[in-house]
């Protein structure tokens, strides 16, 4: 097993994104393996307040001084609020991608999108196959 953080109550995709539900709302970041391969990250892209985005369709961009990545809806739904500390410091990723490094909030239009996304172990053992 990789040294990578996968805290069991999230949902994963195998973009790297990872969800929490709360309610109606789906708080939305990069997993800690994203940020790893990544590196230091200095921008991110946030989308506008009021969009609404499909399942899979990228909302957002990270870059760092090695690549840009987009980031893609893990759900369907409605942005409601943005991580606006991230344009300031988006190294706050690099730090704690599960707390202070969450990117957006989607108000859910669909919950059940979340179904199919992986759980932790399945998420953990995906990111360990990567590294062979």
């Amino acid at each position: 097993m990789g040294s990578w953080n996968t805290p069991a109550e999230l949902k994963y995709t195998k973009n790297d994104e990872w969800l929490r539900i709360e309610g109606a709302i789906g708080i939305i970041g990069i997993s800690d393996y994203a940020q790893d391969q990544l590196n230091d990250i200095v921008f991110v892209e946030l989308p506008e307040v009021g969009a609404t985005f499909q399942k899979g369709q990228s909302f957002g961009v990270v870059e760092s001084v090695k690549a840009a990545s987009d980031i893609y809806a893990p759900v369907s739904g409605k942005v409601i609020e943005v991580n606006t500390a991230l344009e300031d410091e988006p190294e706050v990723i690099n730090a704690d991608p599960y707390g202070k490094g969450w990117i957006v909030k989607f108000e859910l239009s669909n919950p059940v999108d979340a179904d199919d996304l992986l759980d932790a172990a399945a998420y953990a053992a995906y990111c360990d196959s990567r590294q062979s």
